[in-house]
Parts: C-alpha cells; structure tokens; sequence
C-alpha cells in the first residue's frame, strides 16, 4: 500500500523510501533513517496541518499555500506529477481508492516492482521508464 504525504507525495515512489539500507519510513513514518531535509519539512512541520482532520494539505484553509505551490512545480517540471493534482484527487476519491491507483500507476509492467518517481528506469529491473505515466 502506498504511503502519501501531507503534501501529496506518495513517499512509496521515493528513492529513499525504496533503497535498500537506511530506508525512510516515509514523511508520516518516524525514525533515524528519516532524511534530514524530511524532517525539516516546512510543510511536513506546518502548524496549519496539525489542525487539518484529515492530516492532508487539500484540507487546509491557505490550500494550497505558497510553499505547496513550489513543490508542485518542481515535481511537476522534474518527475511529471503534480502533488496539488494527488491532493485534490485523494480527497474526491479517498485514500484506499487513491492508493490503489497510485499503485497501479507506478507498478514495473516488466517485473511488478514499483517504481521510483525519481529516476527513468525501474529500481529492480533496470526497465526503461519515461516518467509520465497513464492516468
């Protein structure tokens, strides 16, 4: 099952969430491993998301905020996908739907590993990838 950040990431398609040692928990997860750039998230660490109920950005009020605005420009120009578009559609289709979607989209069609948002090939593999995926 993946593991979505407040901000939209899905930490499942990390680099750090998939290597093989000192793996990330994932930015709900805790622990040592954890990256320090993860840790001092803004947005991971924001006030505003501590009062959300769903613990996700899409339910802030500053949705989405200037800092969420940048990182969806970054991971939409670098890795093709727009964390504002994951928030809106995890909250219309709720995170077990979303899950599995996410799942199916960045799943090796080669070997069934999932695949990392980070690089153009597949983590297990080496199977080409493009970085723009279906749906």
């Amino acid at each position: 099952m993946a593991a979505i950040a407040p901000c939209g990431i899905n930490c499942t398609t990390c680099y750090a969430y998939q290597r093989p040692k000192n793996t990330c928990p994932g930015c709900r997860g805790e622990g040592e491993t954890k990256p320090a750039y993860c840790q001092r998230c803004i947005i991971r660490n924001c006030p505003s998301l501590a009062e959300t109920s769903s613990g996700y950005c899409y339910d802030c009020a500053s949705f989405p905020c200037k800092r969420l605005k940048q990182l969806d420009r970054r991971y939409r120009l670098k890795y093709q996908t727009s964390l504002i578009q994951n928030l809106l559609d995890l909250k219309a289709m709720g995170e077990k739907a979303f899950t599995l979607r996410e799942q199916q989209r960045y799943t090796c069609g080669k070997c069934g590993a999932w695949l990392c948002v980070h690089s153009k090939t597949c983590p297990e593999c080496k199977a080409p990838f493009s970085g723009t995926l279906p749906g």
